[in-house]
């Protein structure tokens, strides 16, 4: 085995942890709705998430360590696809919003903020402000 199919294979893991907290998310209030499948589907492709991979990830989110990035930007990346998936259907529900929290706390935002940023971000997603923008306001937020 190469060093790139290392590296590949750690990013990877790190890809499915993340894939892992969003279906944790989409199946919090015990129902995955049109809009969060369509998340989920399109999170997949994007993530090269197998379909096998996806089947066994849907049935045991749990299974799956959170494998946070070491970068602070990718880490708020991760922070700004999880909030989409917190509002695909509609509404935040208040299990979405502890287990995201959580989550936050897992992709090392600080637990004494963890709170904030979550609320900040869900403001931020669904004024639909890009990435960049996300990122830059999220790290103030953050920081506060």
């Amino acid at each position: 085995m190469s060093i790139s199919d290392l590296y590949f294979n750690g990013e990877h893991k790190k890809e499915i942890g993340h894939f892992a907290n969003i279906v944790k998310i989409a199946k919090a209030d015990g129902k995955i709705s049109d809009g969060e499948r369509a998340l989920l589907l399109k999170t997949a492709n994007r993530l090269n998430i197998s379909l096998e991979e996806f089947t066994v990830i849907l049935n045991n989110p749990e299974k799956f360590p959170i494998n946070p990035p070491v970068s602070y930007d990718e880490r708020i990346e991760r922070l700004y696809r999880l909030t989409k998936m917190v509002l695909a259907s509609g509404e935040v529900h208040l299990k979405e919003q502890k287990l995201f929290e959580k989550i936050a706390i897992g992709l090392h935002f600080h637990n004494d903020r963890a709170e904030k940023v979550c609320v900040e971000a869900i403001e931020l997603v669904i004024k639909n402000i890009d990435l960049d923008d996300f990122i830059l306001a999220i790290k103030k937020v953050d920081s506060i």
